[in-house]
């Protein structure tokens, strides 16, 4: 240290006021020196700052079940939440800025290199309509339909305009919307066709309101994914716990199969709601 830090009149030898101080700074610099040693050990109890993307498709209310159960079983952990959409996730966590998102992605997709993708789920994606609306379930039908939308640059709206579009037909896109809550509202109102996830629409007890069509060959799926920058350390079995609940949901969901109301159970419903002649 370049100090004398004992006084060596006496014996045996004490710490002198310098001593003392020095001490004092050198257990908090060990304690500090532990702290970091946790935070990076995986091995240790789960704590700190978790900092969470969610993508806008799965920022639901379900969600809160699987964050929920890690924060009860890890206490020590404070989770910050973001909802944002896909490229701007993947940037916050290329600058440092989130821990982990969970997002969708088209089959076969993985985030840019050098983030960490683990796929969790699939789910089923289908083609929407009210309850009482008469659009046919063929694509010249779909072509002459309205569309409520995500906005341009979704994976799920190239997928569907991609399939039409090999069949001879473009979507009339009447809304582009960001929010499955509100796109599904303008669809059970009859305002056009909807491209919504069948777990959602389990999830929200829309299969009454809304019919389901499937033109010839249609097939249109995404996968949920974990995605993160690298280790993380302490927080490491607080992500799996996560992974583990979001998986959980869509198993439970079985959205695999596909998600419909009969067609004949649909044109008995608006029969029935007809006024007599």
């Amino acid at each position: 240290m370049g100090a004398e830090l004992l006084d060596r009149s006496v014996k045996p030898p004490r710490l002198n006021s310098l001593g003392s101080r020095v001490l004092e700074q050198a257990r908090d610099l060990l304690q500090r020196t532990e702290a970091l040693k946790s935070l990076a050990s995986r091995d240790a109890e789960p704590h700190g700052l978790l900092r969470i993307g969610l993508a806008h498709p799965l920022a639901e209310g379900t969600l809160v079940e699987p964050i929920r159960a890690l924060t009860e079983k890890y206490p020590r952990v404070r989770v910050r939440l973001l909802s944002e959409r896909t490229p701007e996730l993947f940037n916050r966590l290329l600058a440092g800025e989130l821990d982990v998102a969970a997002v969708p992605l088209p089959e076969g997709g993985t985030a840019p290199p050098p983030l960490q993708t683990i796929i969790i789920a699939t789910d089923r994606v289908e083609i929407v309509q009210a309850a009482a609306g008469n659009v046919n379930g063929d694509w010249k039908s779909l072509g002459r339909a309205s569309w409520v939308l995500n906005p341009p640059g979704c994976f799920l709206r190239a997928g569907l305009i991609d399939q039409m579009s090999r069949a001879g037909f473009t979507p009339m896109i009447a809304a582009e919307i960001h929010n499955m809550h509100l796109q599904l509202a303008f669809v059970q109102a009859g305002y056009g066709l909807g491209l919504l996830p069948a777990r959602f629409l389990v999830k929200s007890n829309s299969l009454d309101t809304v019919e389901v069509l499937r033109p010839p060959s249609f097939d249109l799926h995404m996968c949920v994914a974990i995605v993160r920058a690298g280790q993380l350390g302490a927080l490491e079995k607080a992500v799996e716990l996560l992974e583990h609940g979001i998986r959980n949901l869509f198993e439970a969901a079985n959205t695999n199969k596909p998600a419909t109301r009969s067609r004949k159970g649909a044109q008995a419903k608006r029969r029935k709601a007809r006024p007599p002649k």
